[in-house]
């Protein structure tokens, strides 16, 4: 197309900008922020701000012309465009019985730091044979492991040893203490037409013995929808340490308190943890559409040496969802129960899923220093990212660690699981054999 008649398409079409609700896009643009603002100036869209992709070439642009996607689609250097991804939430299920394990409040030392007997002793990290892994091996995690979440109690007791200063990209600000979202007006909920949700299949069951702790400082009635997954990202980063207790936790949050979350801020978060030097990357949430971008930003952490781990959600279906289902990128997790079957409602299938990991009844932290009971995919995928920093711990060769775990080896070790036929994909996680067959890689078992 000729400079001119470009120009003057862009012109007409700005000219003729239908009052639609503001919408959000996602735009990959030759020539960085200068193209970007000029061709905006030209359609009368905003930029926010980049995305942070290596290529600096990524933007987040809101506009209210209905016609903006067909007109940069047209443009030479726009080299990609789409809307902030469609997503959806999951369908709830009804918890089962609370775990006796919650109860369990026997302060015992777990590497350094008092926790509750039931958290480390419950009867998912029996079915996985953690204990047996961290002492045979002598692993407890290694590296940094970025969850992108709803954020985290950033007070919790339990978790301040190896929490490392997060972001919030729903506020553009450093910091991603959770708690923060009980301070916002209730009527700011996300429209969630075009976010993606956290994976939480139902409500924690909070123990008796904190409930009046949270109740008194959360301040807030927590059933109310737009609390639905308070406390979220706390339970995730609380598995993840449970697996492994001496890795870092690099919290970041792209989802509100209602569970729902731009896919633009998921994949700002993706290249922040590649920039901040995380190794592994959790990301216990869903879309069921596709994204371009998405997939972009998952490539160049796998370029960079990140291992992605994703919830396959919990639809109770075969339907394919992302990220997990970028299997090239990524290993997605289904839940499985403590009889070694899979979860009712979780999806499955091999194109989704690469294996399976407990997924009910999972006692883990919760925010206000408390501990919880949980269920859904959401809090299998960390048992998983949790495994693969113990993979990085090992072997120690001259006092130092192996300096690398590809996503592809990291996934040929984590399919060393118990079977479980297709729909759980290598089958259910077992963390001893995993780092077993790291090791028998590399020659040294």
């Amino acid at each position: 197309m000729r400079p001119l008649a470009c120009v003057a398409l862009l012109l007409a079409a700005a000219q003729a900008q239908a009052q639609a609700p503001t919408s959000r896009l996602i735009v990959q643009v030759s020539g960085g922020l200068p193209v970007m603002q000029l061709l905006c100036s030209l359609l009368g869209c905003s930029v926010q701000y980049g995305l942070g992709d290596n290529l600096n070439q990524l933007f987040l642009v809101t506009t209210t012309n209905s016609l903006l996607t067909n007109v940069l689609e047209t443009i030479p250097v726009v080299l990609d465009v789409e809307p902030d991804t469609v997503a959806h939430a999951m369908d709830a299920t009804s918890a089962g019985t609370t775990p006796a394990a919650l109860y369990d409040s026997t302060p015992i030392d777990y590497y350094g730091t008092t926790v509750r007997h039931g958290y480390v002793n419950q009867p998912a990290t029996q079915i996985v044979g953690l204990a047996n892994a961290q002492s045979g091996f002598h692993v407890s995690g290694t590296g940094t492991v970025a969850v992108i979440d709803t954020g985290v109690d950033t007070t919790h007791p339990v978790l301040q040893k190896v929490l490392l200063p997060g972001y919030d990209f729903t506020r553009n600000q450093a910091g991603a203490d959770e708690k923060i979202d009980l301070n916002q007006s209730t009527t700011a909920v996300v429209d969630q037409s075009t976010t993606a949700v956290v994976d939480q299949s139902t409500t924690a069951v909070v123990d008796q013995s904190t409930t009046a702790v949270v109740d008194q400082q959360a301040g807030v009635a927590l059933d109310q929808p737009q609390y639905a997954d308070f406390g979220h990202g706390t339970m995730v980063s609380g598995v993840v340490h449970l697996v492994a207790p001496t890795a870092s936790i690099l919290p970041l949050k792209a989802f509100q308190a209602n569970g729902s979350g731009y896919i633009s801020d998921v994949i700002r978060a993706i290249y922040y943890a590649v920039g901040q030097n995380a190794r592994v990357i959790n990301m216990s949430f869903s879309s069921p559409t596709p994204s371009k971008a998405l997939k972009s930003a998952l490539d160049y952490a796998n370029l960079k040496g990140a291992i992605s781990v994703a919830a396959a959600g919990n639809n109770g279906s075969q339907a394919l969802v992302y990220p997990a289902a970028y299997q090239s990128d990524v290993m997605g997790v289904a839940s499985t129960s403590d009889n070694d079957t899979l979860s009712l409602f979780s999806n499955y299938g091999p194109q989704l899923v690469w294996l399976g990991a407990p997924g009910e009844g999972v006692v883990t932290l919760y925010p206000f220093g408390t501990y919880a009971a949980t269920w859904g995919t959401s809090f299998s995928a960390p048992f998983v990212s949790g495994t693969a920093s113990l993979l990085l711990g090992t072997p120690v060769l001259f006092g130092h660690p192996m300096p690398l775990v590809s996503e592809g080896q990291a996934a040929a070790a984590l399919a060393h699981a118990k079977y479980m036929g297709s729909a759980v994909g290598n089958g259910r996680l077992q963390i001893y054999q995993s780092v077993q067959a790291w090791q028998q890689t590399l020659g040294l078992f």
